[in-house]
């Protein structure tokens, strides 16, 4: 009578100890705990998952680009070690946030994602210092709006999909609604300096002026129906 006991206690400690051993979730830390943490790991693995164009222009120190949208990512992080901390970004951090999810299911241990991505990293004052002006100046944007119609701004990037989905009917709305509205479309990868001036960190982003003021502003995907309606 004691064996089932025995047996029972091993099949316990087993199931116990397997449940102990799931990989934690990952982490969205603020950028300076970020930094501080790449500092105080030896050759720390950093991955920037945005496009090759957008790690072309800025990144931080030590990172290597691995795309999240490309077709190819899983194979490419599996070269790297899954034992050891990976810190993942991308601009604002909807894409490290799948891709630091992405990372977990194939088994590295330790992740640490930067919440708010290079946008955040960049408004504490931890990117490299730069005094180049980089797209449209302030002064640039606010001559858009010195008209007596209303403005819409459509801040966009081309890796952005509901930025790609909404494109079409904006430029429609462009052409239609000329002598109503000045529809102006803005890439933030091109005009850095103003997006950040501008504490643009979340896209699409759209941004309805009237009189130089802004009367409405939506962020995330729309349709052309409440567009529209919010012109009115």
């Amino acid at each position: 009578m004691k064996f089932p006991k025995i047996l029972l206690l091993i099949v316990s400690i087993l199931l116990f100890s397997c449940n102990n051993q799931k990989t934690k979730p990952f982490e969205s830390i603020a950028p300076k705990e970020f930094a501080d943490k790449i500092k105080t790991t030896e050759n720390p693995q950093i991955l920037d998952v945005r496009t090759p164009e957008e790690f072309g222009s800025e990144h931080i120190d030590n990172a290597v680009n691995i795309n999240w949208n490309g077709d190819d990512f899983a194979a490419k992080a599996e070269s790297y070690d899954k034992s050891k901390p990976i810190f993942v970004y991308c601009l604002s951090g909807g894409r490290s946030k799948k891709a630091a999810a992405k990372l977990q299911e194939l088994g590295f241990t330790t992740i640490y994602e930067l919440d708010g991505g290079f946008l955040n990293w960049s408004e504490a004052g931890l990117s490299n210092p730069s005094t180049a002006q980089v797209g449209m100046t302030m002064n640039d944007f606010n001559d858009l709006l010195n008209t007596d119609k209303k403005v819409l701004v459509d801040f966009y990037a081309e890796w952005c999909g509901p930025c790609k989905q909404m494109e079409p009917y904006i430029l429609k709305m462009q052409k239609e609604m000329a002598d109503k509205v000045v529809i102006v479309r803005i890439d933030v990868d091109k005009n850095k300096t103003l997006a950040e001036t501008m504490n643009i960190t979340s896209l699409p982003t759209i941004l309805i002026y009237e009189n130089k003021a802004v009367q409405k502003k939506i962020i995330g995907l729309t349709s052309e129906q409440n567009l529209k309606e919010q012109l009115q």
